[in-house]
């Protein structure tokens, strides 16, 4: 193989992963509702995806060409999902029960900062304390670190919160005084 063949690999592979990490944000952002961000990236990654594809076509006889192009898709689906934890756009909504009644967790978190409505639940195995926590997904990992720590025998489940409305929470994000 030539320099040129190897060149042509290379770009391939590159513009490939390019294309892939906008495709993946652009999916993302959609999903989030981040309209419009995501209609400017998809401009950007149609031409990108136009010309990759171009290059592969016009070289189709060279497999090593349609092997770049193959790694340099999973390759960008990986990198554009890093990108878009780093990036943890919106919120999650932590249901946390601990068996530590005695623990003042709620008073704890909120704190820290964080959103809790909590409440008195039963268990198969008697009391528990049951809360409800919301935080930017930016801080989920040390959420979930803080309520181990408190209780390491803490049952956690988290999803994402799609629509919030109302509470002093929502004016304290909305305010930029949160975790600060």
């Amino acid at each position: 193989m030539d320099s040129s063949a190897i060149l042509m690999v290379v770009i391939i592979f590159v513009i490939n992963i390019v294309y892939v990490t906008f495709f993946t944000l652009r999916m993302i952002l959609t999903l989030k509702g981040y309209r419009y961000i995501a209609a400017l990236i998809s401009m950007v990654e149609v031409v990108i995806y136009i010309v990759g594809l171009g290059l592969v076509l016009d070289n189709l006889n060279e497999v090593q060409n349609l092997i770049a192009y193959a790694v340099g898709y999973g390759t960008g689906v990986i990198i554009g999902t890093k990108i878009e934890e780093k990036m943890a756009l919106g919120y999650i909504m932590v249901n946390a029960i601990s068996t530590e009644m005695e623990l003042k967790l709620p008073e704890i978190l909120r704190a820290e900062g964080y959103g809790v409505t909590d409440w008195q639940a039963n268990g198969r195995e008697g009391n528990r304390q049951a809360l409800q926590i919301l935080t930017p997904r930016k801080y989920e990992l040390k959420l979930y670190m803080r309520l181990k720590e408190l209780d390491p025998k803490i049952f956690i489940i988290a999803y994402e919160a799609k629509t919030i409305h109302g509470g002093f929470w929502v004016k304290s994000v909305k305010k930029g005084k949160l975790f600060k």
